[in-house]
């Protein structure tokens, strides 16, 4: 079983509801962004990063600050993306997404949740667990 690190940032507790749930699914602890660096990615097999949209549809600047920080080490090791939205039709998720990807991330799933995540969405972070492990 890979060792697992859920990272997230959350505003209205939308976001921290799917990082409980992907970590439980996982058996990883979720971790809230300000407790985690670029330094611990190495600690991990594989990461999940969450944020909920912020906003013109973008990551909040602290998260953003952390993940940048992260980006370059986080090699081959698989990551997935989560995070809810209030506004809009979710797009932030897919402009993280390919610049993940564009930076080299090895991004094996995302999810997002308008805003409280549904049975569908939880359901989707306990498949992306699979992904993961």
């Amino acid at each position: 079983m890979s060792k697992l690190a859920v990272v997230y940032w959350s505003q209205t507790g939308n976001t921290e509801v799917m990082a409980n749930a992907l970590a439980d699914a996982a058996a990883a602890d979720a971790i809230e962004v300000s407790s985690f660096s670029a330094a611990r990615v190495a600690d991990y097999d594989a990461l999940a990063f969450g944020c909920p949209a912020m906003g013109d549809e973008e990551l909040d600047p602290d998260f953003e600050e952390v993940w940048s920080d992260c980006v370059p080490v986080l090699g081959d090791k698989p990551v997935a993306l989560f995070g809810s939205y209030d506004w809009g039709t979710g797009e932030w998720m897919e402009s993280w997404k390919d610049s993940a990807q564009a930076a080299g991330v090895n991004v094996v799933g995302s999810v997002i949740a308008n805003l409280e995540p549904n049975d569908e969405a939880l359901e989707q972070l306990r498949e992306l667990a699979g992904k993961l492990a």
